[in-house]
């Protein structure tokens, strides 16, 4: 049977297990032999981030064939206008591919969020806000490159859903091995 794991991954770690001068790596959160990350997060994005020994359901969560949705809290630069969030939602040019539709909303901090390390830069004369964006893509900075293609610089982005999984109730740099019970695939 497949192990599985969910991991909240903080800021600034890299997602891979070998060693990296200086950065924090998996191999330092999840002391589970054998596993290994289904996609990726960049090193400045924050969340859930899905770990599986089974080689055919770690192609399936992140190959975008597969149609897997992925939901991102993401704190932007700017109140977004009607015309930005239309511009997210039908898809953006960003010259080398065109994002598919993507389901936007605006939304309030979500609750219970932890503090970033380190913090966000803020700017005092630029209000930020609060975006829900479900995609079922994720190419290389899909949703940093849009938001900013947008007019609306991500500050903070925070991988909330894969799939059913969610991240509720892990804290940073926590994870939790799911029990047989909880992995349906949909």
């Amino acid at each position: 049977m497949a192990r599985v794991v969910l991991f909240n991954k903080p800021y600034g770690v890299i997602c891979q297990f070998s060693p990296s001068a200086g950065k924090k790596t998996l191999k330092d959160f999840v002391p589970i032999p054998d596993i290994y990350p289904a996609g990726r997060l960049d090193t400045d994005s924050e969340g859930l981030l899905i770990l599986t020994d089974d080689g055919a359901l770690q192609n399936t969560i992140s190959h975008p064939a597969w149609k897997w949705s992925k939901s991102y809290w993401v704190q932007v630069e700017n109140v977004p206008d009607e015309a930005a969030l239309a511009t997210l939602r039908k898809g953006v040019d960003l010259r080398d591919f065109v994002t598919a539709p993507a389901i936007v909303n605006p939304i309030a901090e979500p609750p219970g969020l932890w503090a970033r390390t380190p913090p966000i830069r803020v700017r005092q004369n630029i209000p930020t806000s609060w975006l829900d964006i479900e995609i079922a893509e994720g190419k290389n900075r899909q949703i940093r490159r849009t938001t900013a293609a947008a007019g609306l610089p991500t500050l903070r982005l925070i991988r909330h859903r894969v799939g059913h999984w969610a991240l509720a109730g892990l804290d940073p740099g926590q994870y939790r091995l799911l029990a047989a019970g909880e992995l349906r695939l949909w």
